[in-house]
């Protein structure tokens, strides 16, 4: 008698802790090695758009905070200048320089929990920790700035919402001396554990060709060795007068795409140095009128979001609600690859793959 196998279906998530959110994914199973991984999504929807569609334009910036709860103060300053440039408003310097200290401390921060996270989805628990630990320090100073530690509404159409307090960019400037030796842990504790690259070296790999294909954004295309990133390609608020480099990855593996937000954590430290150097005095706010009616017209504007590419596109009828407003979410995109990154590999790798995604479900759901 001929013995015949067949594959059989798993469940991971939506409760698994290494999901990510509320993220369920479907995993086709011959043994060990996945034959498809189909994530089932929208546990977490909640219909963002079309309440934003029945909010005026600043009431609509704080549901971004909650999209990617991880990336609040970009997702703040995505929204705010496609209403700028659909307004055609001019933002006072200051208030440009301080977006861009806070949007880049904003990345660090994210970045931080990317790293720590996947040492925790590998088995790491103690990397996570650090992650957690030093994310903290960005967290109280965003804190003292706006009274928030997550979902901020700080930025606002027209600039800021207030500025800088007392002796902040003093403590802004002692948390970037510190930062080294965060990153020196997380390279010796994580980065340069043999367990950690063994499991992620040349697993998952995604050529340069099917990222572009995809659609891919952030540091999941960049890591294929994609030159591009929305602050160098598409320059936006003040982005074009910082001198930084876009770090690129040569496999595209889960490695490349893990190490990447290392590399990026420095690169945004170049970046909030100069800001701070060159920071004008002056107002924080442009004179905007108490209700927004934006004229007729459309526009979108997009912004290098933690995750990648992120994009609102909105419509105005002359109301002062947007006829229409829409997010391109770089988390719901990149979370497409799961599937063809997946075959082939084991279960445990599925884990890890995630893990270099970086999926938020707010903004998949949104």
């Amino acid at each position: 008698m001929q013995m015949q196998t067949q594959t059989f279906e798993l469940n991971m998530g939506p409760q698994h802790p290494a999901t990510h959110g509320v993220l369920r994914v479907i995993l086709e199973l011959d043994g060990e090695i996945v034959v498809k991984a189909t994530p089932v999504i929208g546990y977490l929807h909640r219909g963002i758009e079309k309440i934003c569609e029945n909010r005026s334009y600043v009431q609509s910036i704080p549901f971004t905070d909650r999209m990617d709860y991880l990336s609040g103060m970009n997702n703040n300053l995505a929204i705010c200048q496609a209403i700028e440039k659909l307004m055609a408003l001019e933002v006072p310097e200051r208030a440009e320089y301080i977006r861009v200290i806070t949007a880049e401390l904003n990345r660090i921060a994210s970045h931080m929990i990317t790293i720590g996270v996947l040492a925790l989805d590998l088995g790491g628990w103690t990397g996570m920790v650090y992650g957690f630990r030093d994310r903290e320090k960005i967290l109280e100073l965003f804190n003292k700035l706006c009274g928030a530690r997550m979902t901020f509404n700080y930025i606002r159409v027209g600039g800021v919402a207030w500025d800088l307090p007392d002796g902040w960019i003093d403590e802004c400037r002692q948390f970037l001396k510190e930062l080294p030796e965060m990153l020196k842990t997380y390279d010796e504790l994580i980065m340069g554990n043999e367990i950690i690259q063994l499991r992620l070296k040349g697993v998952a790999p995604l050529s340069a060709e099917r990222a572009i294909a995809m659609s891919a954004s952030g540091a999941v295309l960049r890591a294929s060795g994609v030159d591009y990133d929305v602050r160098k390609a598409n320059p936006y608020g003040i982005y074009d007068r910082f001198d930084f480099e876009v770090p690129l990855g040569t496999d595209g593996d889960n490695w490349d795409r893990f190490y990447l937000r290392y590399l990026e954590i420095i690169q945004s430290a170049r970046i909030i140095e100069q800001a701070l150097e060159g920071i004008p005095e002056g107002p924080v706010m442009a004179k905007v009128p108490k209700m927004l009616r934006p004229p007729v017209g459309e526009v979108y504007h997009h912004v290098e979001n933690p995750r990648g590419d992120l994009g609102f596109y909105l419509v105005s009828d002359g109301s002062p609600k947007p006829y229409r407003w829409h997010a391109r979410r770089p988390a719901m995109i990149n979370l497409q690859l799961l599937d063809e990154l997946s075959r082939g590999t084991f279960i445990a790798d599925v884990v890890a793959t995630l893990g270099t995604l970086d999926p938020v479900l707010g903004e998949v759901d949104c």
